[in-house]
């Protein structure tokens, strides 16, 4: 818990009375460095300025919505993304997860469970960045794509290919199993939690974004291949 109380973390929604109350529970899980905004415009700036390493970011905000906003940042940095949103529409999920959202929660929530799902997000990464220190493997290369474990860079023909957190942990755990069947649970318990209940085509929005990125021609594939059936 020590590494994760000095966790930047910046909380976003246009109700100060959520803010507040994430602010006081989070602080109680042990979280010491917690900011606030109110607006997506607000937000971009706080971004620039503090780097935070997780974002919980409202949808509906005054000015820009959040799709927006997590748009706008993707333009710049990589930071996690838990959306909240009083919308429980499945495209909405699908929207925010494309667009490179992290997670996504539903209002109503339990600030205890805003709480844990961050504490995941935080093992989950500490945990391969200790994987990636303890192999003496430190670059992982398939056809013209590159992983260098040591900078967390995944370059395509040289060339740096921006991913998500979520993104470059599947990318990883799919490395360290080649040529192996992983079934969706497994690959969903290892990269995302065992707690995870998020949407279920979320792992299928994150191998399709990686084909894009990745390979040569995403409509067939030829080394992040289909899932199989369990």
């Amino acid at each position: 818990m020590t590494i994760m109380k000095n966790k930047k973390i910046l909380l976003v929604d246009d109700e100060l009375d959520i803010l507040n109350l994430l602010e006081t529970v989070l602080k109680k899980e042990g979280f010491n460095n917690i900011y606030k905004t109110t607006s997506g415009h607000e937000t971009i700036k706080m971004c620039e300025k503090i780097a935070p390493d997780l974002i919980v970011l409202d949808i509906m905000l005054p000015d820009i919505d959040g799709f927006e906003v997590c748009r706008r940042l993707r333009e710049f940095c990589l930071v996690p993304i838990i959306f909240l949103s009083a919308k429980d529409d499945d495209v909405d999920k699908l929207l925010g997860l494309g667009i490179g959202g992290d997670d996504y929660i539903t209002k109503p929530f339990s600030p205890k469970e805003v709480a844990f799902r961050i504490k995941a997000h935080f093992r989950r990464s500490e945990y391969f960045n200790l994987k990636s220190l303890s192999d003496s493997k430190r670059i992982i290369r398939f056809g013209d794509v590159e992983i260098d474990e040591d900078k967390g860079e995944v370059r395509k023909k040289s060339e740096l290919v921006p991913l998500t957190l979520k993104e470059y942990s599947l990318l990883l755990y799919l490395a360290y199993n080649p040529n192996k069947i992983l079934s969706k649970n497994q690959i969903l318990e290892k990269v995302w939690g065992s707690d995870f209940e998020g949407y279920d085509n979320t792992l299928m929005v994150h191998i399709r974004h990686l084909r894009q990125k990745l390979e040569n021609d995403p409509s067939n594939p030829k080394y992040i291949i289909p899932l199989y059936p369990e």
